[in-house]
Order: C-alpha cells, then structure tokens, then sequence
C-alpha cells in the first residue's frame, strides 16, 4: 500500500496548509487523522474550492470542508472486494483501516489492478503425511490433492503471486519427488520456487533452521493445505506497520456446548445456561515472521509454530494477531476435502 505520511492533516488544519498538502503529496487529497491516528475523513481540491466560493479564506480551519464519509476499506478485505468497490464507487485511492479505524495505509488501484513484484519470501510448508486423508495420500502427498482440477499448493502458489510474491520455498518430506516434479523452479507458473528437504519430522517451525542466511526481511510462512483468499499483501503491510517480531493469522471458532450448561458453587445452582456458545480465536496456519526469529529456533530438531511464538513471548518481543475473515479452509480431513471441492468453483 502507498505511505500515506505526506498527506496527513488534522481537523485544525489551515485550508493554505491543506493545500500544500495535496499540492505535494502527489495524491490529489488529503487525510485528517484525530489524535490516537483514527480517519476523521478526506479532502480534495474540489473540497477546498467549495469552500472558498462560500467564503472562507486561506487560513480558515478545514474542519467545515472535511469530507466525513469516505469510502474505505479494511485491512482484513480482499483484493477483489476492493477493486469491486473502487469499480462501484469510481474512484483509485481507498483509505484502508484496522478493526479500531485507525489508518494502515493507502491502496492505488491501478496498482492493486496490477500489483507490484515484492521481495519478501514466501515458506510453505508441504512435507505433511496426510494421514487422516488415507487412502488418498497413500500415493499423493496432500497438498497435491486436487481442488477444483488443480492441486492444493497449486492454489495457495497462483494466490500469493496475485499479490506479488513470487519467491517461493517450498519444505518438502513426504513424496517430495512428487511435488518437485510438478512445479520444478516455478517458472511454467510465474514464480521462483526453492526447495528445502526435511529428512525428518520438524514440526511446523523446525525447518525454517535449514533457512538461515536465505533471509533477510520479514517473510510467510503458510501451511501447504490451507484454501484462502486472505490480502497477503494487507498481512505483510500490518505486521510491518506494527513492527512486529511475528504476526499471526487468527481465526474465530465457535462451538456450542449440546446440554444446558449448570453453574455451581458447592451444591448451590448459580444459573443455568441452555447450550451456550462458546468463541475463540484459533491459528489460521499463516504467519509473517522477522528474519530475526530464525536465530531462536534449534538447529535439527523438532519445533511447532506455537512454541516459537511463546519463546518470542517470554523474551517479551513484540506479537500481533491479524483477524482473517476471508474464505479459509483447512483441508485436514475427508469432510473438509469434500466441502473444498464444492466450494472452490464459487470462491476462487
């Protein structure tokens, strides 16, 4: 997304100062921010000379001509849902805000159209048994189970290059020949792909040691059997805007309780709740991380992601969370396997 630093103003801001501003900026408008960095709303050129027919003069406050209502976007929208927006509204920048509506950035629509190669590595990891998905990776491995006539990590790879990743490693174990077959260096699909080999059960986190001096800024790591639309360059965008050591893609799950749930204290009844909800976040298997991380993860051992994360924890570095509210599916079981087939037609 643009840096939206050069444009920024507040509500006691001079329209002499706004028009500096936008003049600058390139941009053709202006954002006003409160105090704790919240949009307040926008200002352009034909704000400004609305204004100045009515009256009001160079060192005036902008607070009158402020547009209140802008159209925006969420950091958790997709690519598609912006530029439907953009379409329908006709315009090419859309503010684009976190939960508490506080400004991440600016989105170009022409870039967005035809976004830009980025540097940043992409780890997938696909050396998995695919064991509850037996008899079907008895002699595939599962991120190669086709989901509408193309493989899994076909997908995930095509989704990630949509948004200018294209720098691919790809952490091979199980049927490795099978998957390096398919995609060699990556070039038939657009993308550069590596390989690492994992001669040995890692966990989710223990082969990105075998990364060292491969990387030096912040990077994906994904798991090879997930479905999601999720802007991966939002992701990106968000952990690097919070300076975050490791962000994490969370999920909302929820599951309700099928009995009528009996509080007590000693033999007294409290209350009674009939088959409440109860709602968690859960990973979503995809997380950006800093290159600093690799030195915290043991050399040839097996490591899982939530164990690196409590070790970023406890040395009290810093760890956000980054709500996906996009399609996301994991492919772990039969039932999931089936749901994807039918889905993917209208999803993707």
């Amino acid at each position: 997304m643009k840096s939206f630093k050069d444009v920024l103003l507040r509500k006691t801001s001079t329209i002499r100062e706004a028009l500096l501003v936008i003049d600058e900026g390139a941009l053709q408008i202006a954002l006003i921010l409160d105090d704790d960095g919240v949009l307040i709303g926008t200002l352009t050129d034909g704000d400004i000379r609305r204004g100045l027919l009515t009256g009001m003069e160079l060192n005036d406050s902008i607070e009158p001509i402020i547009f209140k209502n802008p159209v925006v976007c969420t950091i958790e929208d997709s690519r598609e849902t912006i530029l439907e927006i953009a379409s329908k509204h006709k315009i090419y920048l859309i503010p684009i805000l976190d939960k508490l509506g506080k400004l991440i950035g600016l989105e170009e629509i022409s870039k967005l159209q035809k976004p830009q190669i980025k540097s940043n590595k992409v780890v997938l990891m696909v050396g998995g048994l695919g064991t509850r998905l037996r008899p079907l990776t008895e002699h595939t491995p599962k991120p190669m189970l086709k989901v509408g006539n193309k493989p899994i990590l076909e997908t995930i790879i095509l989704n990630f290059k949509k948004y200018g990743f294209i720098n691919i490693i790809l952490s091979v174990s199980y049927m490795a020949e099978v998957i390096e077959e398919y995609f060699g260096d990556g070039s038939e699909f657009g993308v550069n792909i590596e390989y690492v080999h994992e001669d040995k059960r890692m966990g989710t986190a223990g082969s990105l040691s075998l990364l060292r001096g491969k990387l030096d800024e912040s990077f994906f790591v994904m798991n090879g059997d997930l479905l999601t639309n999720v802007n991966f360059s939002h992701m990106m965008d968000y952990h690097l805007h919070k300076e975050s050591i490791a962000t994490m893609g969370i999920r909302e799950y929820d599951f309700q309780v099928p009995y009528g749930v009996v509080n007590v204290e000693n033999e007294d009844i409290l209350s009674i709740q009939e088959k409440p909800i109860h709602k968690f976040f859960v990973s979503a298997g995809i997380y950006v991380l800093s290159d600093k991380v690799l030195e915290m993860i043991p050399d040839d051992a097996f490591y899982d992601m939530p164990t690196l994360f409590e070790e970023i924890i406890k040395k009290e570095l810093k760890t956000v969370s980054f709500a996906i509210r996009e399609y996301w599916l994991d492919i772990g079981r039969m039932e999931e396997f089936k749901k994807a087939n039918i889905e993917y037609d209208k999803v993707f």
